[in-house]
């Protein structure tokens, strides 16, 4: 690992705004509607990974139920799909912090060394260079917690058992949150999508660890939470659920997204 590396911000000016005073205007805005709360700390989020036109206010609301823990989560452990570049199993990046506008975050140099051992794991910064997944998570982060270290993986064709392996490995304690970022359906038409969101959601809140890339592009992420939620008893609350088509986009062909909190 270089400590020294920064992986600069990639979609930054596409995804979400370059300049930092008006992501964070937008960031405000967008949690100030979101007003979800929560009687626990989220131990996992399940939260799409769109523009902020598209996905923002879905993100937002489980953004937004970590204002009470914002000082106790001191650790983020981020999960999402590989867009760019093929990744076997799980990617770790061997750069030492990711850059936003709102500034550099620390990768947990520690953490990640607790899975360097596991044949799953590689590291490999390629993945991660151009990856949005993970990226547009940051900037919500950095609003809503007020520091954190980062231990980023990029995740392939992963079984979940494998992914499972990896979060038991860095579950910690209170200080710990772990983020799978994912959107849902792709390209249908909005009420097929809503019909086709219902089901994997429904899926997801049983825990069944079998979902598809069809159904969710982090799908292989989510199976792998999916089965470490329920061997720590966690239990779901799905805080929204809705598609472009109802919040930027055109109906007749939609990306679906979700906000998942597990507690």
């Amino acid at each position: 690992m270089d400590a020294t590396a920064v992986r600069p911000a990639a979609v930054a000016g596409m995804f979400y705004p370059a300049d930092p005073a008006a992501l964070r205007a937008q960031l405000d805005a967008l949690l100030s509607v979101a007003g979800a709360s929560a009687d626990k700390a989220p131990k996992l989020l399940v939260v799409p990974h769109a523009g902020y036109v598209y996905s923002g206010p879905i993100a937002a609301r489980a953004y937004a139920t970590l204002a009470p823990w914002r000082e106790q989560i001191t650790r983020v452990v981020m999960l999402g799909p590989a867009h760019r570049v093929p990744v076997a199993s799980l990617a770790a990046p061997a750069a030492g912090a990711f850059e936003t506008p709102l500034g550099r975050v620390e990768i947990d140099a520690q953490a990640l060394q607790k899975v360097a051992d596991l044949r799953q794991v590689v590291r490999d910064d390629r993945p991660h260079a151009f990856e949005h997944s993970l990226e547009v998570q940051l900037p919500f982060l950095q609003v809503t917690l007020a520091h954190f270290t980062l231990a980023p993986l990029v995740v392939g064709a992963a079984h979940a058992d494998a992914v499972a392996q990896v979060l038991e490995r860095l579950w910690g304690g209170d200080e710990t949150l772990i983020v799978i970022s994912s959107d849902l359906s792709h390209y249908l038409a909005h009420a097929q999508a809503q019909a086709r969101d219902r089901r994997t959601i429904a899926r997801m809140v049983a825990f069944d660890a079998a979902l598809e890339p069809d159904d969710a592009c982090g799908a292989h992420a989510i199976n792998g939470a999916l089965v470490a939620a329920r061997r720590h008893g966690l239990a779901p609350r799905v805080l929204d659920v809705r598609n472009s088509g109802d919040t930027a986009g055109d109906r007749r062909g939609v990306v679906g997204y979700a906000a998942v909190a597990f507690s």
